[in-house]
């Protein structure tokens, strides 16, 4: 019974972050901590890394925490936790970071139906180099109007 409460938590976190992906960047990313997220969007240096890579941190603390609560403390289901948190900050990572802004030159030919949809849907955010008039989503889930044939 504990393993399959396990995975259901472990969904329901991974699930939670999508919801805490679009909450964070349209309420503190594009509001008060601006300043760490612009050169997201309008890059002005020539570093690999940007000061918005910073916002992983937060995320990284708090999946790091539940995994010392589960492995000092005993605190069972803090290792669904930690685990939800880290699959979607690799799932992120692996789209956001790789796929879409090509850090790492792979995943180049992706051409199906979703990769599509997620590049549109992100170019149109990205059209956007100010603080204001962003339109927002998650990671995984982004609005149907940018799936087109």
């Amino acid at each position: 019974m504990q393993i399959f409460l396990g995975i259901l938590i472990f969904l329901g976190i991974f699930s939670i972050m999508e919801f805490m992906a679009w909450f964070t960047h349209k309420y503190v990313m594009h509001g008060f901590l601006w300043k760490l997220h612009a050169d997201h969007h309008h890059k002005d240096h020539k570093s690999w890394f940007e000061r918005n890579d910073a916002f992983f941190i937060f995320y990284a603390i708090v999946s790091m925490t539940c995994f010392y609560l589960w492995s000092y403390e005993n605190v069972w289901y803090c290792l669904p936790i930690a685990l939800g948190i880290l699959a979607y900050g690799i799932a992120y990572f692996t789209v956001h970071d790789i796929f879409i802004h090509q850090r790492f030159k792979i995943f180049r030919n992706a051409n199906n139906w979703y990769a599509k949809g997620v590049r549109r849907a992100h170019k149109m955010h990205h059209k956007h180099i100010g603080k204001e008039d962003g339109e927002c989503f998650g990671m995984l889930v982004v609005p149907f109007k940018y799936f087109k044939k």
